[in-house]
């Protein structure tokens, strides 16, 4: 039988709420982000989901999300690197809707000055999910919306219109089937 896993998008941030480029720069929760945690760990209490393991990106954000849930759920969490958001080089705390930013996010192949492609990003996460796949347990990945779009992308054909514009909302739960 095909296996599973859920995906579920870190609370909102400081810089959320200020319209900026994480990335892999450390963005606190705000009080928000911290009750959205919460409220997605008792939703998964309540919706019976079943998972061996969280894994969570190393980032603040993820991590914190990641605590709330696994205290509430008591499901055990475990950092996994490869979940660390796309560093976005020179665009890290810019506005996320810059016209500049919206234009390099067209070349799937560049990095960014000082940070990665979105292909090398692909890379990481194609290959965590290739390993999850062949693992007989469910997990539930905390992390982020770049690599939200990637994770889509594994399993949907997408444009590179429809790839930009993929997202989903902070603490969002999200099942996938293999």
């Amino acid at each position: 039988m095909p296996g599973h896993f859920y995906y579920v998008r870190h609370g909102q941030t400081v810089w959320n709420v200020e319209n900026k480029i994480c990335g892999v720069t450390d963005s606190e929760l705000t009080q928000l982000g911290h009750q959205q945690a919460i409220e997605t760990g008792e939703k998964i209490l309540q919706a019976g989901i079943h998972a061996d393991e969280i894994l969570y990106s190393p980032l603040i954000r993820a991590a914190e999300t990641a605590r709330h849930i696994s205290e509430i759920t008591g499901i055990p969490r475990r950092m996994e690197p490869r979940l660390v958001e796309q560093n976005f080089g020179k665009w890290e705390s810019t506005p996320r809707d810059g016209a500049q930013f919206k234009k390099a996010k067209e070349s799937f192949v560049c990095r960014y000055e000082g940070g990665e492609s979105m292909l090398q990003v692909a890379q990481r996460i194609y290959n965590l999910l290739d390993e999850i796949k062949a693992d007989d347990k469910t997990y539930i990945l905390v992390a982020h919306n770049g690599l939200a779009r990637v994770i889509n992308s594994y399993f949907h054909d997408m444009t590179n219109e429809e790839y930009a514009a993929f997202g989903i909302k902070n603490c969002e739960l999200v099942r996938y089937d293999f």
